[in-house]
Order: C-alpha cells, then sequence, then structure tokens
C-alpha cells in the first residue's frame, strides 16, 4: 500500500507480474533508458537492482525507482517497480513480493502457443491479491511481444479476463474500473506502449488514492 513518511515522502508500489520470460526486466530496462533519454515527466532514480540467473532470467526479482520530473528537486514521490521472477518454483516468493503492492502491469507474452500459460499466471495473481485486483489494486495488461508472428489481440485476452471476473460491462459499478489492454513491445528500438502503460498504472493509483483519502499531489 501507499506509504507516507513522518517527513511528506510518499513510496508507492508498482508491480510488473508475467509468466517466465514475458518481458518484464526487458520493460523496466527500456522504461529505465527511455525516461533517462526522453522528455517524459518521469525520472529513473538510482540503478535497476537485478538478482538473475546466468541465463538472464529472473532469480527472484528487479527493483528500480522512478520519481515525477516535477518534484525532482524535492524528491517527494517515489514510485517502487518490481519485477517477479516468473518461474513456477517462485510461487511462495511471487506471493511475498506482491505484499503492499498498490498496481500491478500484467505481463502477458503475446505468442499463441503460451496462452494457457498467461492465463494461469492471471489467475495466480487473482489468488493472491485475494479480491483487490481492479477493486482497491488497479490492472493494466500488456500485451507484449507483439512484434512477433502468431500472437494474440486484444479482444482474445478481454475474453480471459471476463472469465476470470476482472472485466465488466458498463451497467456494472466496476465497468471505469476494467483494466486497460495494451498492445506493446518491450525492446528498446521496437518499443511500444511501454511508457503509455506505466503512466496509466500510476494516474489509475493517483486517482484510486485520491478517491479514498490518500492524496499524492
Amino acid at each position: 500500500m501507499v506509504q507516507i513518511t513522518e517527513n511528506g515522502k510518499v513510496y508507492i508500489k508498482i508491480l510488473y507480474w508475467g509468466m517466465a520470460a514475458s518481458g518484464k526486466t526487458t520493460i523496466v530496462d527500456s522504461l529505465y533508458r527511455l525516461t533517462n533519454e526522453s522528455e517524459k515527466d518521469m525520472l529513473p532514480s538510482g540503478n535497476l537492482t537485478k538478482i538473475s540467473m546466468a541465463s538472464g532470467a529472473t532469480l527472484y526479482f528487479d527493483r528500480g525507482t522512478f520519481i515525477p520530473k516535477n518534484q525532482e528537486k524535492q524528491g517527494k514521490i517515489f514510485y517502487h517497480v518490481y519485477t517477479v521472477a516468473g518461474q513456477k518454483r517462485f510461487s511462495p516468493l511471487r506471493t511475498k513480493i506482491f505484499t503492499g503492492t498498490d498496481g500491478v502491469i500484467f505481463t502477458v507474452d503475446s505468442q499463441t502457443r503460451f496462452f494457457e500459460d498467461n492465463t494461469e499466471s492471471l489467475k495466480e495473481l487473482k489468488s493472491v491479491a485475494k479480491g483487490a485486483l481492479i477493486k482497491e489494486i488497479p490492472l493494466i495488461i500488456m500485451l507484449n511481444k507483439q512484434d512477433l508472428k502468431e500472437v494474440i489481440g486484444i479482444e482474445d485476452f478481454k475474453q480471459v479476463l471476463i472469465n476470470e471476473k476482472l472485466w465488466y460491462p458498463p451497467n456494472h459499478e466496476l465497468y471505469l474500473k476494467n483494466p486497460i489492454i495494451y498492445k506493446t513491445c518491450a525492446l528498446y528500438d521496437q518499443r511500444m506502449n511501454l511508457y503509455r502503460s506505466f503512466s496509466e498504472c500510476v494516474r489509475r493509483i493517483g486517482a484510486h488514492r485520491n478517491k479514498t483519502g490518500t492524496t499524492l499531489s
């Protein structure tokens, strides 16, 4: 949850969740480079911490921090970004890392052959969140690896969300909290919707917290 210290510093946790090799670490790598080199309203703060295997796969988690550019000097708001290890054997660790999460960016490997793996990862996330997804914790979907052939589309994954009761019709009270689904590519040179999905998660966290009385501005 949002943490506010006695000196007014605000710490917000955003978690990238998804199956193994879906591109979570590459996304954060590209975000660091993108916000450092481009005119965005966020800046990376410090270095990205990685604990990975020789293959490059995340062993435990990645961790980085972003701050709003207009508050660079004050250092008032800090967005801590985590990724989880996607391998099945790390399920207990994922549960632990989820604790205190304010927003989730679910990263899908869009290749059609991994459809079931993505679905199982979403089910695990839903179980760990214990009913808080969408209602209390904003959820953004990234259909990653859209640069490859034979990939799923937005309607395909929307049906998965409907089946998991994470997507609601216009007449439902939770309709406005439906996840936004972005087609993405994590590679920096082919980047697509990386910053857009991140900034939308930030916006939704702020909207939710302001509505519940925790102002972030």
